[in-house]
């Protein structure tokens, strides 16, 4: 199974990218929708939060309150970590178990959608990594006009991950997505007919 970790940032256009790959029927394990998942209620990630941050971030019926969680860890670093510390080996054997349910299935081609390939070492289990690249200065004008952030607003959160200047380093391919939705396109014809027309047809 020829495995792809595809990374980004913020406003990057990952998620155009994945949809046009999905589209093409390619399946993908999704770190956010996984992460979801190991905090309903019944789970060892759900009780290692309430053991860790207390039962206030929970709504009444048992389910995570994300805004009273989120308000504790955004503009906490150290929370913040201690959040990823709970939910990470969770986080980790899910998504390896999904990876074997693919395998045992034969399915050519997988993408992994994890948010913190680089940081969390995903990067070392994939076959390639790519990335969807913009420059500083693009990725602040999208979330500015898309989010109606203030320019240091979007700065910030830009901030908050890791820079993807650093992350090329890392890639296998860089997607560049600098330009418009047409030349993003032209670029991912091209990778499917060179990377993944030839997986699919062994």
């Amino acid at each position: 199974m020829f495995k792809i970790g595809l990374t980004g940032g913020i406003a990057s256009g990952k998620s155009t990218v994945l949809t046009y790959f999905k589209d093409k029927g390619i399946p993908c394990i999704d770190a956010d929708i996984v992460a979801r998942e190991v905090v309903e209620p019944g789970t060892e990630g759900l009780q290692a939060i309430v053991d860790t941050f207390g039962s206030n971030v929970l709504h009444d019926d048992g389910t995570l309150n994300r805004e009273a969680l989120g308000a504790i860890v955004f503009h906490n670093e150290e929370k913040r970590q201690l959040l990823n510390g709970c939910l990470k080996i969770h986080i980790r054997n899910r998504i390896l178990e999904l990876t074997s349910q693919y395998e045992k299935a034969n399915t050519p081609v997988l993408i992994y959608d994890i948010p913190l390939l680089i940081e969390g070492e995903w990067y070392a289990m994939m076959d390639e990594v790519w990335l969807v690249y913009v420059n500083e200065r693009t990725q602040i004008e999208r979330l500015m006009s898309r989010n109606g952030y203030t320019k240091e607003d979007a700065l910030a959160r830009i901030n908050s991950q890791m820079r993807l200047d650093d992350k090329r380093s890392y890639a296998d391919v860089i997607i560049d997505n600098n330009g418009t939705p047409f030349d993003l396109t032209a670029q991912l014809n091209t990778i499917w007919g060179e990377r993944i027309e030839s997986v699919l047809q062994k």
